[in-house]
């Protein structure tokens, strides 16, 4: 069945299976290989992208259910605040091995989108859901309040 897709402002025609993950279209069917898959029940985040900026875990979401835009990390920096997180992101080294790196900025430029000066306890409760092998998880903080403008703690 052929699905038509915005992704990161250009329409695609994926012929997939209905059931086929959103994860396993944009990276086998179209070609856009940033979301990583990491456990495939979206546990790790490694998968987030935004649906209409909503981060949505693209292994576990069929591609039928898909309504909206979709961005992913290689357009998020379309954006003034995805710009902002990544230039954080890199001016502070966050990424070590970098797996996860495309699951964690998009979500933290989803909690920036909706929370512009967000807490510690914000920042935790919007990041949980992404885990760190490396456990950069205090340079993650220190990128996000430095997007936000907030000092670093």
């Amino acid at each position: 069945m052929a699905f038509k897709l915005n992704v990161n402002g250009k329409v695609h025609t994926a012929d997939v299976d209905p059931d086929t993950p959103l994860l396993w279209t944009l990276r086998d069917t179209l070609g856009i290989l940033g979301p990583k898959y990491g456990c495939g029940v979206a546990q790790c985040g490694a998968c987030t992208v935004h649906i209409d900026g909503q981060p949505v875990r693209s292994c576990v979401t069929p591609v039928s259910a898909v309504q909206g835009k979709v961005t992913t990390i290689e357009g998020v920096g379309s954006s003034a605040v995805g710009k902002k997180v990544q230039a954080a992101w890199s001016e502070l080294d966050v990424a070590q091995c970098g797996y996860c790196q495309p699951g964690q900025i998009m979500s933290a430029t989803a909690l920036l989108v909706r929370n512009p000066k967000p807490s510690d306890a914000d920042i935790d409760a919007a990041m949980s859901g992404n885990i760190c092998r490396c456990a950069t998880y205090t340079r993650i903080r220190a990128a996000i309040k430095r997007a936000s403008g907030q000092k670093e703690a």
